[in-house]
């Protein structure tokens, strides 16, 4: 239950929002400020109802023990579909703010007693075809996306679906957003770099082949978050990371965009990604408050595909999907590393969450073991990639030399292979500020040396 602090610092926090919410509605409708203002209501609410119903989930069914830990205690699990249920509370909420000055105008007056409006106009009291329908059919479908995507994801999380039936899951959820975008924008071009412009000229048209792009990409972003996890906050923690690296990449592109024309087209775009972005975080550090270490609640697999298609629409959505894809680096590289087992050269366990040793309470590389000794190339291999310098497995020999056992391959193993056994707080933040780091650097040389690579930038 909340305690008393807990309950006015939160019921403060929404009747502020609440207020700024109303004065929004004295000027221009200030979506921007709205938005800001819904998210403070999202995280009053998140942390309240994870409070609130965590005994509830426990009851149903809906719990799990932390393995992490001596006791082994016994938490909700399942719980990020509150927060995303709440996200797209707050999304459906939104739909008027961003469309106010729209609405104004496409109504009798435009909301300007200056303008002359004729007889057929005062007859039908609107005047649809100034209303941006293009821009509320992207917002509709990112709904529609995000939807599907959460009712999916609470779907694995109550049967325990298995990886080689849920890996599609995003797709299926992407098709609205899909389909608005091939009815609405179309664009299917890439721009090839200098270097390459001599062989085939300024743009390449990828036709169908974009469209495979982007679902990859709707796929790849849920299922990376929900590969890359295992131990308390992991998951929230790198959505929050890659969430404000988002918002700051839309913040540098709005900020450096040309005057001329206004508004620029990189404009709406970047703020469609902002709206989606300050309510996510807000969700997600309400899940987070809870999910960090020593963990009160499991997010479960609802978050890790909500949060991953939010990140894949605004991407898409935003038309920026490749600089989407340099603050995934970590997740890139972790699936690219895990891939051995995921294709089953290596055998690949049902988990592979680092080992916690009772004794010493430190996280250690948890191991897959071989039954039978894996032949002399993949033996050579491991040993080779065992004995390197900066060594990227940990191998177990018997006394005729063949791999007995060998380190799962995760980031979060390879963590503890370089510096060795960790609390799991310590774990997170080394893996954690890592992905900051590489964000950080990503995004500079995206709005710093972009022009080293193509001939102009989106922004201009």
């Amino acid at each position: 239950m909340l305690s008393r602090a807990e309950s006015l610092s939160l019921l403060t926090l929404s009747i502020a929002c609440l207020g700024v919410l109303a004065n929004t509605f004295n000027g221009e409708g200030e979506p921007l400020i709205a938005s800001l203002a819904f998210s403070g209501i999202a995280f009053s609410f998140t942390y309240c109802l994870i409070q609130w119903l965590g005994q509830t989930f426990i009851h149903a069914g809906l719990k799990g023990r932390d393995m992490s830990k001596v006791r082994k205690p016994e938490i909700p699990e399942a719980m990020g579909g509150v927060g995303a249920v709440v996200y797209l509370l707050i999304l459906i909420f939104f739909i008027p703010f961003p469309f106010y000055k729209d609405i104004v105008a496409a109504t009798s007056g435009g909301g300007s007693r200056d303008v002359t409006i004729s007889h057929e106009l005062l007859a039908s009291g609107r005047v649809l075809h100034r209303f941006p329908h293009s821009k509320l059919a992207s917002y509709l479908s990112a709904l529609m996306s995000l939807q599907s995507v959460v009712i999916l994801g609470i779907a694995d999380d109550l049967f325990d679906i298995r990886w080689r039936h849920k890996l599609f899951i995003p797709a299926v959820a992407s098709i609205p957003m899909l389909v608005v975008y091939f009815v609405d924008y179309g664009v299917t071009n890439v721009v090839v770099p200098l270097q390459l412009e001599h062989y085939f000229g300024t743009l390449i048209d990828l036709g169908w082949i974009y469209y495979a792009y982007m679902a990859a990409v709707a796929i790849f972003c849920p299922n990376s978050i929900n590969i890359l996890a295992g131990i308390n906050g992991i998951e929230v923690s790198q959505s929050l990371v890659i969430a404000v690296l988002l918002l700051v990449n839309d913040g540098l592109s709005l900020h450096s965009a040309p005057a001329v024309p206004y508004p620029h087209p990189a404009t709406d775009p970047h703020l469609f990604s902002i709206y989606l972005l300050l309510p996510f975080i807000a969700v997600s550090v309400a899940l987070w408050w809870h999910n960090w270490y020593p963990a009160k609640i499991f997010v479960g697999d609802t978050y890790c595909y909500f949060a991953g298609m939010v990140f894949a629409i605004v991407g898409i959505l935003g038309h920026f999907s490749k600089t989407l894809l340099l603050t995934f680096i970590p997740q890139i590289l972790n699936f690219l590393y895990s891939a051995p087992q995921l294709v089953r050269i290596i055998p690949c366990p049902r988990h592979r969450l680092p080992h916690f040793n009772s004794r010493t309470g430190l996280m250690e590389p948890s191991v897959t073991t071989w039954h039978q000794p894996p032949g002399k190339v993949l033996t050579g291999v491991l040993k080779a990639l065992a004995s390197l310098p900066v060594p990227l497995l940990a191998i177990k020999q018997d006394d005729q030399g063949n791999v007995v056992s060998s380190s799962n391959l995760t980031l979060l193993n390879l963590w503890l292979v370089w510096f060795g056994p960790q609390r799991e707080d310590r774990l997170a933040m080394g893996v954690i500020g890592s992905q900051a780091c590489i964000g950080v650097i990503a995004l500079y040389t995206r709005h710093k040396l972009a022009l080293l690579v193509f001939r102009e930038d989106n922004r201009q």
